[in-house]
């Protein structure tokens, strides 16, 4: 695609608050294969701790954190440090300090997440703005029961920016990404199908949340897994 690309992209966020790539464009725009790296990358999903915080009992979400720092254009891995919302914008699991296991070291070194961090960077025209960054690997599971990917339902996430890349969907039906625009009656509903399939957003302007998962064959493993980038500007 042209160089061009990401600033349309970005024009589009700024006229209606979000705007999705399917994987196909992601890849056109950032040269990301399958291959060896890709494969590394996404089996690293597969080892995220649990979740002990969940409100509703639920035992369904994994995942791994970390927070890095944007400033001066160069990207730095700060210290471990809980996430926190506030119940304002998470009333199921707001509220507290909450400690997961750290995204590994080799992920975050990876060419493929330098990438995606990349074209977050450029989406969102962040060359020139200092940001605070969390990064946030989710595996939602859906068994006997379904799976929520946002069991605090419609929400903002209390940042700025916030990009969002499928990276693998297993033996799942549903799953529907929603979009409300502040002002407008009607909702947004699509479904992220296939890797890296992406929606970026702008949390200021819009709620956003995922239907949740079941498992289309019974029995067998089933989860829903995504890479979600959140910029808040400092």
């Amino acid at each position: 695609m042209a160089n061009e690309e990401p600033a349309r992209i970005g024009a589009m966020i700024a006229s209606q608050g979000w705007a999705a790539l399917s994987g196909r464009q992601v890849r056109a725009l950032t040269g990301i294969v399958r291959g060896p790296e890709w494969d590394a990358f996404g089996r690293s999903w597969s080892a995220l701790g649990d979740d002990r915080y969940m409100a509703d009992g639920g035992r369904y979400r994994r995942r791994r954190h970390a927070v890095l720092a944007l400033t001066d254009g160069e990207v730095r891995t700060l210290p471990p440090r809980p996430h926190y919302q506030s119940r304002d914008y998470n009333s199921l699991n707001g509220g507290i300090e909450r400690w997961f296991a750290q995204v590994q070291p080799e992920v975050l070194g990876s060419e493929t997440f330098r990438t995606l961090l990349a074209l977050c960077r450029d989406v969102f025209a962040l060359a020139d703005v200092p940001c605070e960054i969390e990064v946030h690997q989710f595996r939602i599971e859906a068994g006997e029961t379904p799976g929520y990917p946002t069991p605090e339902g419609m929400h903002r996430d209390g940042v700025d920016r916030v990009g969002v890349f499928l990276i693998e969907r297993y033996n799942v039906e549903a799953g529907s990404t929603r979009i409300a625009i502040d002002g407008e009656k009607d909702m947004t509903e699509f479904t992220l199908t296939n890797p890296l399939d992406a929606v970026f957003i702008d949390d200021r302007r819009v709620r956003h949340g995922v239907t949740p998962i079941s498992s289309l064959l019974p029995g067998r493993e089933a989860h829903r897994d995504v890479l979600v980038l959140t910029f808040r500007f400092v």
